[in-house]
């Protein structure tokens, strides 16, 4: 059973998340959060695994792109930093079913 894994960072003033996979090559420099998501490949192959796969890159991405307001409401910028690492992320996987997962919850979002 292999392993597979993807990092989400959180970079710059702008706030925009971005995944790729874990490795010494592309590891991101200490000063940016890094949040690593592991999953079984074997998981996407079903529907169920897919959307536990993506539940896992989403909640990474709440804590790589955090609400640090008080209020309940959560900024543009923040629902914009999680949004793109979720999309980062979902694309560095290449995975159907994950992809048509997160095009489903971005439609949802935006209509």
């Amino acid at each position: 059973m292999s392993r597979l894994t993807t990092k989400l960072l959180l970079g710059g003033l702008a706030a925009l998340a971005v995944a790729g996979a874990a490795s010494a090559a592309g590891a991101a420099p200490a000063s940016e959060p890094t949040l690593v998501v592991r999953y079984d490949s074997a998981a996407l192959e079903t529907d169920a695994g897919a959307r536990h796969v993506y539940a896992q890159i989403a909640r990474a991405a709440e804590r790589v792109c955090p609400n640090v307001s008080y209020s309940l409401l959560v900024s543009h910028e923040v629902l914009k930093c999680r949004e793109e690492a979720i999309s980062g992320a979902v694309g560095k996987i290449h995975n159907q079913r994950l992809a048509a997962i997160h095009a489903s919850k971005s439609n949802m979002k935006s209509g």
